[in-house]
Protein backbone atom coordinates (compact mmCIF):
# COMPACT_ATOMS: atom_id res chain seq x y z
CA UNK A 1 0.00 0.00 0.00
CA UNK A 2 1.13 3.51 -0.67
CA UNK A 3 1.30 6.24 1.93
CA UNK A 4 -1.57 8.04 0.19
CA UNK A 5 -3.85 4.97 0.31
CA UNK A 6 -3.11 4.45 4.01
CA UNK A 7 -3.90 8.09 4.79
CA UNK A 8 -7.16 7.98 2.81
CA UNK A 9 -8.40 4.95 4.77
CA UNK A 10 -7.79 6.59 8.16
CA UNK A 11 -9.35 9.91 7.24
CA UNK A 12 -13.05 10.63 7.13
CA UNK A 13 -14.60 12.38 4.14
CA UNK A 14 -14.24 15.74 5.91
CA UNK A 15 -10.52 15.17 6.43
CA UNK A 16 -10.75 14.36 10.16
CA UNK A 17 -8.52 11.64 11.49
CA UNK A 18 -9.73 9.29 14.24
CA UNK A 19 -7.54 11.23 16.68
CA UNK A 20 -9.27 14.55 15.97
CA UNK A 21 -12.72 12.98 16.13
CA UNK A 22 -12.01 11.73 19.68
CA UNK A 23 -11.17 15.19 20.97
CA UNK A 24 -14.21 16.89 19.46
CA UNK A 25 -16.74 17.66 22.20
CA UNK A 26 -20.43 18.24 21.85
CA UNK A 27 -22.29 20.96 23.68
CA UNK A 28 -19.60 23.54 23.08
CA UNK A 29 -17.25 25.14 25.51
CA UNK A 30 -15.05 23.86 28.27
CA UNK A 31 -16.70 21.11 30.35
CA UNK A 32 -15.54 22.86 33.53
CA UNK A 33 -17.81 25.81 32.73
CA UNK A 34 -20.95 23.76 32.20
CA UNK A 35 -23.10 24.01 35.29
CA UNK A 36 -22.93 25.83 38.59
CA UNK A 37 -21.21 25.08 41.88
CA UNK A 38 -22.73 26.43 45.07
CA UNK A 39 -21.00 26.39 48.44
CA UNK A 40 -23.08 26.37 51.61
CA UNK A 41 -22.44 28.86 54.40
CA UNK A 42 -21.65 25.96 56.74
CA UNK A 43 -18.82 24.74 54.51
CA UNK A 44 -17.11 28.13 54.59
CA UNK A 45 -17.73 28.37 58.36
CA UNK A 46 -16.02 25.03 58.99
CA UNK A 47 -13.01 25.95 56.86
CA UNK A 48 -12.69 29.32 58.60
CA UNK A 49 -13.14 27.79 62.06
CA UNK A 50 -10.39 25.24 61.53
CA UNK A 51 -8.07 27.85 60.03
CA UNK A 52 -8.64 30.25 62.96
CA UNK A 53 -7.99 27.52 65.55
CA UNK A 54 -4.61 26.82 63.93
CA UNK A 55 -3.31 30.25 64.92
CA UNK A 56 -1.07 30.39 67.97
CA UNK A 57 -2.74 32.50 70.68
CA UNK A 58 -6.32 31.48 69.85
CA UNK A 59 -7.61 29.59 72.87
CA UNK A 60 -11.20 28.97 71.73
CA UNK A 61 -13.90 30.10 69.36
CA UNK A 62 -17.25 31.62 70.28
CA UNK A 63 -18.64 33.34 73.35
CA UNK A 64 -18.76 31.66 76.73
CA UNK A 65 -22.43 30.77 76.27
CA UNK A 66 -21.94 29.26 72.80
CA UNK A 67 -18.93 27.25 74.04
CA UNK A 68 -21.02 25.90 76.94
CA UNK A 69 -23.87 24.84 74.65
CA UNK A 70 -21.38 23.46 72.18
CA UNK A 71 -19.67 21.33 74.82
CA UNK A 72 -23.04 19.89 75.83
CA UNK A 73 -23.93 19.23 72.19
CA UNK A 74 -20.56 17.54 71.61
CA UNK A 75 -21.42 14.98 74.30
CA UNK A 76 -24.52 13.79 72.42
CA UNK A 77 -23.74 10.46 70.74
CA UNK A 78 -23.55 10.75 66.98
CA UNK A 79 -23.01 14.50 66.96
CA UNK A 80 -19.88 15.98 65.44
CA UNK A 81 -17.58 18.55 66.98
CA UNK A 82 -18.75 22.07 66.29
CA UNK A 83 -15.78 23.28 64.24
CA UNK A 84 -17.86 26.21 63.01
CA UNK A 85 -18.57 27.49 66.54
CA UNK A 86 -17.86 31.21 66.71
CA UNK A 87 -17.96 31.66 62.93
CA UNK A 88 -20.68 33.21 60.80
CA UNK A 89 -20.34 33.34 57.02
CA UNK A 90 -22.37 35.11 54.36
CA UNK A 91 -21.68 33.42 51.04
CA UNK A 92 -22.56 34.91 47.67
CA UNK A 93 -21.85 33.55 44.21
CA UNK A 94 -18.25 34.75 44.05
CA UNK A 95 -17.57 36.44 47.40
CA UNK A 96 -17.91 35.74 51.10
CA UNK A 97 -17.72 37.75 54.31
CA UNK A 98 -16.93 36.25 57.71
CA UNK A 99 -17.52 37.19 61.35
CA UNK A 100 -15.40 35.36 63.94
CA UNK A 101 -15.63 35.42 67.71
CA UNK A 102 -12.46 34.28 69.46
CA UNK A 103 -10.96 33.85 72.90
CA UNK A 104 -7.25 34.66 73.09
CA UNK A 105 -4.56 33.45 75.46
CA UNK A 106 -3.38 35.94 78.08
CA UNK A 107 -0.10 37.63 77.17
CA UNK A 108 -0.37 37.50 73.39
CA UNK A 109 -0.73 40.59 71.24
CA UNK A 110 -4.40 40.70 70.29
CA UNK A 111 -3.58 42.76 67.18
CA UNK A 112 -1.00 40.16 66.05
CA UNK A 113 -3.36 37.25 66.71
CA UNK A 114 -6.20 38.99 64.83
CA UNK A 115 -3.91 39.69 61.86
CA UNK A 116 -2.69 36.07 61.81
CA UNK A 117 -6.26 34.76 62.06
CA UNK A 118 -7.35 36.98 59.14
CA UNK A 119 -4.43 35.85 56.98
CA UNK A 120 -4.92 32.16 57.77
CA UNK A 121 -8.70 32.27 57.27
CA UNK A 122 -8.51 34.21 54.01
CA UNK A 123 -5.83 31.90 52.61
CA UNK A 124 -7.71 28.72 53.55
CA UNK A 125 -11.15 29.85 52.37
CA UNK A 126 -9.94 31.30 49.07
CA UNK A 127 -7.75 28.27 48.32
CA UNK A 128 -10.42 25.69 49.10
CA UNK A 129 -13.51 27.42 47.72
CA UNK A 130 -12.30 29.83 45.07
CA UNK A 131 -14.47 32.52 46.66
CA UNK A 132 -13.05 35.99 47.25
CA UNK A 133 -13.03 36.83 50.96
CA UNK A 134 -14.04 40.49 51.14
CA UNK A 135 -13.81 40.86 54.92
CA UNK A 136 -13.04 38.97 58.10
CA UNK A 137 -14.42 40.73 61.18
CA UNK A 138 -12.98 39.49 64.47
CA UNK A 139 -14.53 40.02 67.88
CA UNK A 140 -12.38 39.08 70.87
CA UNK A 141 -14.92 38.00 73.47
CA UNK A 142 -12.58 36.85 76.26
CA UNK A 143 -9.03 36.33 77.42
CA UNK A 144 -7.98 32.95 78.83
CA UNK A 145 -5.95 33.63 81.98
CA UNK A 146 -3.17 31.19 82.89
CA UNK A 147 -4.74 30.20 86.23
CA UNK A 148 -8.28 29.82 84.84
CA UNK A 149 -9.64 26.37 84.27
CA UNK A 150 -11.15 25.63 80.89
CA UNK A 151 -14.93 25.94 80.91
CA UNK A 152 -15.85 22.28 80.61
CA UNK A 153 -19.44 21.69 81.60
CA UNK A 154 -18.90 17.91 81.34
CA UNK A 155 -17.72 17.75 84.95
CA UNK A 156 -20.79 19.64 86.16
CA UNK A 157 -23.21 17.52 84.13
CA UNK A 158 -22.14 14.13 85.47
Amino acid sequence: MTDMTERNRSESPEGETPQTRRTTRRGGGDPATRGRTTIADGVVEKIAGLAARDVLGVHAMGSGLSRTFGAVRDRVPGSSKAVARGVKAEVGEVQTALDLEIVVEYGVSIADVARAVRENVITAVERMTGLEVVEVNIAVSDVKLPDEEDEEPESRLQ
